[in-house]
């Protein structure tokens, strides 16, 4: 289950941030077959892996169904960066309108490939672990265990996408605000995480746990040690034949205390006792609030990461070489690339950050299991008893948990040595407070990051990028190339911008909005091998023909001036001034500046007329 908390949140990931292209790939026809091509080749892997005589211990199951997810993990990075799954999902029917929906597609394509995984493993796990199951309740079994991992993010993606459907004009200006969002998104991810338990519990199909002697005794234990609940729940996980228990609920009213039917009747009172007091240690070290800081926290870093990581892509002229190269679209190869290192950390943190937090807190809720009881035997015994019954799993090591055959060996040595257990708490403590370092010099570094960070210079060159991937796509249309002169003339890059404005006019020679900047730039370079003011006369003239507004005619009579023609410069300014009196002090700026006097009298006189 843990394994798969990290593979669904890859999966997420990768729905999440990738950018939906204005076109696919292929056609729907050819991509269709290209999935089932795979589908079919994946089942023949599956099958191949899983032969009656090929596994046969539980570490080469385990192993052998790592690799599986992860290469569905890869088959759903194809659908979704190759295939274009989601360009086809968002056409359906009311999926554009909720992108939500379109993501629950792709994450419906990963569970496809995971039942895969699950029904080829059935009889291999029934011969490993001596448990039988028909095909539907392994599936099911499966599909409701990992089911909880990726409600909360579909509840919380549902809810935004509501928020902003939602035609409440006061609603809309509240999200628009800087706070809005944001405060109503915590609010109901509060919300979520304080109920999620009692949502979990139904999903999982749990019951209460009968009254009787054994609830009777579980009781007075938790009151024994001041632990409120909402309830003792049965967990009928694998049709209650796995061996495992569990707490869940940051508040008591909404803690639920989960124990398999296998665990009951596999483990003596004092053995149970063990248990129960391990899963009450994780409520008594905060453990659940802990795995939700962490959580959070990885969110901030994530946000701080992606600045750097996209402002270093925008930046890179090897990037955008590389997207030429490949053929593809500037923000798809974004999309992706930006992508990568964010998917490496995910996995950094979540294997080794988030793992090794998990692994000492199990520890801690070792010990308290021992400091409550006051000796090691009963939890070692139920552990042993785990260990054995779950298919000699003892020596098995765990990213997750301490290895049985580890959290025995600890627990001995902390029972003879009780100053062991302490150090330990003092190392758990200490990389805490150096963890929190960590996430407030992240959140100070966020809030200082400039906000223009992405403006300017990388927006500049990704707008190149994708101006220039159109002129590879439509190069017939002058759109692109005088959206390409604007840009390279706003950016310095005269010669660029020259050579652009000419292909447009090649295009459309009759286009004045394009006559005038190239005759205005040909002007006003300071570059004089580009500088040509000459040619900028014959482009004025022929946009203030063709467009005879202020700042047209403006162009024109600098071109006059700049050629010598001074009575022309002035004559031609003037008529700007009286075309456009909203701008009349440039204008008369101008005039100045081409030498002339300001005879108001004059232009009131050329007004009337």
């Amino acid at each position: 289950m843990y394994n798969n908390l990290i593979y669904l949140l890859v999966v997420i990931f990768i729905l999440t941030t990738n950018s939906i292209p204005d076109t696919p790939q292929f056609s729907f026809v050819n991509s269709l077959s290209v999935f089932i091509f795979k589908a079919f080749l994946f089942q023949f892997l599956i099958r191949f892996v899983y032969r009656r005589n090929q596994i046969q211990n539980s570490a080469r199951y385990f192993t052998i169904e790592q690799k599986l997810s992860i290469l569905a993990i890869i088959m759903v990075a194809l659908d979704v960066y190759l295939l274009d799954c989601q360009y086809f999902f968002a056409s359906l029917p009311l999926l554009s309108s909720l992108p939500v929906l379109v993501d629950l597609g792709g994450l419906l394509l990963f569970f496809f490939y995971l039942a895969m995984i699950w029904a080829g493993a059935r009889q291999t796990y029934g011969r490993i672990f001596g448990r039988s199951y028909t095909r539907k309740q392994f599936l099911l079994s499966n599909f409701k265990t990992n089911l909880p991992i990726v409600l909360p993010w579909l509840l919380l993606s549902f809810f935004s996408d509501l928020l902003r459907l939602a035609p409440l004009p006061d609603l809309q200006r509240f999200l628009a605000s800087t706070w809005g969002e944001p405060f109503l998104f915590l609010i109901f991810f509060l919300v979520l995480v304080l109920t999620f338990p009692a949502i979990i519990v139904r999903l999982w199909n749990c019951r209460p746990l009968e009254k009787g002697p054994v609830r009777s005794h579980l009781e007075a234990f938790c009151r024994a040690h001041k632990v409120g609940y909402a309830d003792i729940m049965i967990w009928p996980l694998f049709e209650g034949q796995a061996l495992t228990a569990g707490v869940m609920g940051l508040v008591a009213r909404f803690r639920y205390l989960l124990v398999t039917p296998a665990l009951l009747r596999t483990l003596t009172p004092d053995e149970l006792d063990a248990v129960m007091a391990h899963e009450i240690g994780h409520v008594k070290k905060y453990h659940l609030q802990l795995y939700l800081f962490l959580f959070m926290g990885f969110g901030l870093l994530a946000q701080l990461t992606n600045f750097p990581v996209l402002y270093l892509l925008l930046n890179s002229t090897f990037f955008y070489r590389f997207c030429e190269m490949i053929g593809q679209e500037p923000g798809t190869a974004l999309s992706f690339f930006s992508t990568l290192p964010m998917f490496v950390l995910m996995l950094i943190y979540f294997r080794f950050i988030f793992g090794f937090f998990m692994r000492n807190f199990e520890r801690q809720a070792d010990l308290y299991s021992l400091r409550s009881l006051g000796r090691a035997w009963p939890l070692i015994g139920s552990l042993e008893k785990i260990g054995w019954l779950s298919g000699n799993i003892r020596d098995l090591p765990c990213w997750h948990h301490f290895g049985i055959a580890e959290r025995v060996d600890f627990l001995e040595k902390c029972e003879r040595e009780p100053r062991i257990g302490l150090r330990h708490d003092r190392k758990v403590y200490g990389f805490l407070l150096v963890y929190l370092l960590v996430i407030c010099i992240a959140g100070f570094s966020l809030w200082k990051m400039p906000a223009d960070l992405l403006e300017g210079a990388p927006q500049e060159k990704f707008s190149e990028a994708v101006i220039n991937r159109k002129i590879m796509e439509d190069g017939d249309n002058p759109l692109w190339y005088m959206l390409l002169g604007d840009l390279q003339q706003g950016r310095g890059l005269y010669r660029e911008a020259v050579a652009a404005y000419e292909k447009k006019l090649q295009l459309t020679p009759d286009d004045p909005n394009v006559l005038n900047n190239l005759a205005w730039l040909l002007l006003t370079v300071d570059d004089e091998q580009i500088r040509n003011p000459a040619q900028a006369l014959m482009l004025a003239r022929r946009a203030a023909e063709l467009k005879p507004l202020g700042y047209v005619l403006d162009t024109l009579a600098t071109a006059y001036w700049v050629n010598g023609f001074k009575e022309n410069a002035l004559r031609v300014e003037r008529q700007a001034l009286i075309t456009d009196p909203a701008h009349k002090e440039y204008y008369r700026e101008q005039i100045v500046k081409f030498g002339g006097v300001l005879e108001e009298e004059n232009i009131r006189t050329e007004q009337e007329k």
